[in-house]
């Protein structure tokens, strides 16, 4: 595919109305889209992406009842060690945006073994975004920066060197599923020139071709970053 997106990051949406419409539990919904961050993470590897951001749990999503998180949770510290083992075996490194100290000790430790044991990966950077906020992510910054720089001046590129995304370029595609159409507190910073692609399927039957019929759009748009062409 020519003009192919170097990072794409996507919003997992839908689990919950998924399962609903199959009569089945949220926690079903649940099950199913973690399965599917398998299926895309190796075509987004093989198609040549670069980067793939996944927004996995928010910092909005404690919210939900006690039950769904908890079940939320324990699917994690499962898929986290699956993840690890795929990454491995497709040259994937794995990294992980987000306040990882509101997680249980048993996780934090889990992201710090899977992000050591992929650190060597030179094919796609697979980043999962956990107890993340948008706007929580600028804060933990600006309180970096303040320690580390508390008179010197503030460039963007600067400021960018204190986010969870370090090191990674902004997405050039952001994709939510299920319908919504708003970026939901994701990546604020880093989304101001990306493109956006809305569609109404659910995460757990996002599939690779509708991963290429994204790509695909992002392909047929001219990007000007506020000049004139």
């Amino acid at each position: 595919m020519e003009n192919l997106p170097q990072h794409v990051a996507i919003i997992l949406d839908g689990n919950g109305r998924w399962a609903k419409r199959k009569g089945l539990p949220r926690t079903a919904g649940h099950a199913a889209g973690a399965k599917n961050v398998e299926t895309i993470t190796i075509a987004a590897s093989n198609m040549g992406i670069r980067y793939l951001t996944l927004y996995a749990f928010s910092t909005e999503n404690w919210k939900r009842s006690v039950d769904e998180v908890s079940t939320i949770m324990s699917l994690l510290a499962k898929y986290l060690i699956r993840c690890r083992d795929l990454a491995l075996a497709n040259n994937i490194r794995v990294r992980f945006l987000g306040d990882l100290t509101g997680l249980s000790e048993n996780l934090q430790k889990t992201c710090a073994d899977v992000t050591r044991e992929t650190a060597g990966g030179t094919g796609m950077t697979l980043a999962i975004a956990l107890n993340y906020g948008g706007r929580d992510e600028i804060v933990r910054a600006v309180n970096r920066l303040r320690k580390e720089n508390p008179e010197g001046e503030i460039t963007e590129e600067f400021f960018s060197s204190f986010l969870d995304t370090v090191g990674m370029p902004d997405p050039d595609l952001m994709i939510r599923t299920s319908g919504e159409e708003r970026i939901s507190n994701f990546l604020p910073w880093q989304l101001c020139y990306s493109e956006f692609y809305f569609t109404d399927v659910a995460w757990p039957d996002f599939s690779e071709d509708e991963l290429r019929k994204a790509c695909e759009a992002y392909a047929s748009r001219d990007r000007r970053f506020g000049g004139v062409k």
